[in-house]
């Protein structure tokens, strides 16, 4: 297998062809699969989603992949959360009620606020290009996924939940929205999550992309 293939794991929630796209465009071969041995011949593996919390766990564990997703970290296969996608490594998640989540970062998924830092109301969800700041515990982001952005670059953002890691040092980067700090790249060993649109934001997410390549 070639060191620029990366595999996207087709489950029937998410826009695959955007990311796709954006991964052949940073010069990688892409296989789209929902194939257990196809993902886990894998050397790189992309779990996209948009949509609700409960019908993605629903679809993956439906087509088997729950276990298949939790050899690829055991492996420590380089694995990319995005979106939904990244909410989905977490123990759980309140939207709809509590929905189990895969496991794979300690934390969960709730509401991103509804009233910004001074108490005035705010619009939900978050849509948008927001800037990205390294995490409370994050001063340097060498060696993650955003080496090679800036503090400031901006991504681009479409959610309504967010997701708290409950160790702060899988926190690599956060935006600021209405005041509040909200985690936007996690990273635990060699698994990582965005929760914006790499594939959506421009230089910016082609520079997270092309240094998830690398790993």
């Amino acid at each position: 297998m070639r060191v620029s293939e990366v595999t996207i794991i087709d489950y029937g929630v998410g826009n695959l062809l955007s990311v796709q796209r954006g991964f052949e465009h940073c010069g990688a071969t892409v296989i789209v699969t929902r194939n257990p041995e196809k993902i886990l011949a894998s050397n790189r593996v992309v779990l996209p989603g948009v949509g609700a919390y409960g019908n993605a766990m629903q679809s993956l564990e439906q087509l088997g992949l729950i276990s298949v997703i939790a050899e690829i970290a055991r492996r420590q296969t380089p694995l990319l959360g995005i979106c939904l996608g990244m909410q989905l490594l977490f123990d759980e998640s309140e939207e709809f009620g509590l929905t189990p989540g895969l496991g794979l970062i300690p934390g969960r998924v709730i509401p991103v606020p509804s009233k910004t830092s001074i108490g005035t109301f705010l619009k939900i969800p978050h849509i948008g290009w927001s800037g990205l700041v390294p995490s409370f515990n994050s001063k340097c982001w060498s060696g993650t996924i955003m080496e090679n952005n800036n503090p400031g670059d901006a991504a681009y953002f479409v959610h309504s939940f967010m997701a708290v890691p409950v160790n702060s040092i899988h926190r690599i980067a956060d935006c600021i929205y209405g005041g509040h700090q909200l985690p936007a790249v996690v990273c635990r060993d060699s698994i990582m999550g965005c929760q914006f649109h790499p594939e959506k934001s421009g230089a910016v997410g082609l520079k997270i992309l092309r240094r998830f390549l690398l790993q």
